[in-house]
């Protein structure tokens, strides 16, 4: 057996007298696709942000491709370089074009030539469905076309793995699939994924695992078809029922 990409181990995280991560002990491995879901408030973001330090953890240890986290400096942006991270705001840089904002990575943080960075990125671009928008500013864009480019940003660092912080809560309902269609892809492809979202259809077909959360610990976690159909937990269970009658 491979190691695993990513090991959390007992983490835990305090704001003040708020517990938000309680003992989390989560393994994701090499080509796994784990969608995080739960109730609003139980954690998700938060453990999602912890695996490239977006948040500070108060104790315990994560891992990456078998290195510990290194608190912060150089090490944590090398480190940070091998976890794409896509947001629910789009993050792009708005004065860039489309372009300049793919290349800027792989040409800052990689030093990787102008030309080659341009040849990738626009390579990306069109893998995400937005190649003929190349050269326009993030604005001219609609919501579902930046958070694609927001992905080919991501991809452009050829990271390990992939954090999706509830990719598609901010976009108009007809965008949300054409964002999912390119993370299923990604998935069918073999891209070792952590996604948090509320998109149950993404959870079903993509995720070979799902974990679901609830006040700040793993609650369960099973394949899909297990937990959609038989979940064990009564909290579990509780929040299916809610999904189905909404």
């Amino acid at each position: 057996m491979a190691e695993p990409l990513v090991v959390m181990d007992n983490v835990q995280k305090h704001y003040g007298d708020f517990h938000a991560l309680k003992h989390i002990d989560l393994t994701v491995d090499q080509g796994e696709v784990v969608v995080v879901i739960g109730p609003s408030g139980s954690g998700k973001s938060t453990l999602c942000r912890t695996i490239n330090r977006l948040e500070t953890i108060t104790s315990g240890s994560i891992t990456i491709d078998g290195k510990e986290l290194p608190k912060e400096g150089k090490a944590l942006a090398t480190l940070r370089a091998d976890v794409g991270m896509v947001f629910q705001s789009f993050n792009l840089f708005s004065h860039l074009t489309i372009l300049q904002n793919v290349t800027l990575g792989p040409i800052s943080v990689k030093g990787m030539k102008q030309a080659d960075a341009d040849r990738e990125a626009r390579e990306l671009l069109d893998r995400v469905g937005v190649a003929q928008q190349a050269e326009k500013l993030p604005a001219q864009l609609s919501g579902g076309q930046q958070q694609r480019v927001a992905i080919a940003r991501a991809l452009a660092m050829r990271p390990k793995v992939m954090l999706f912080d509830e990719p598609t809560s901010a976009l108009d309902p007809e965008m949300i699939n054409e964002v999912l269609d390119v993370m299923v892809g990604l998935a069918k492809e073999g891209m070792t994924m952590v996604v948090v979202t509320h998109e149950m259809g993404f959870a079903r077909k993509a995720a070979d695992r799902v974990v679901f959360m609830a006040d700040g610990e793993i609650v369960e976690q099973a394949t899909p078809e297990e937990f959609f159909t038989n979940p064990s937990s009564d909290r579990a269970k509780d929040f299916l029922s809610k999904l189905l009658t909404n």
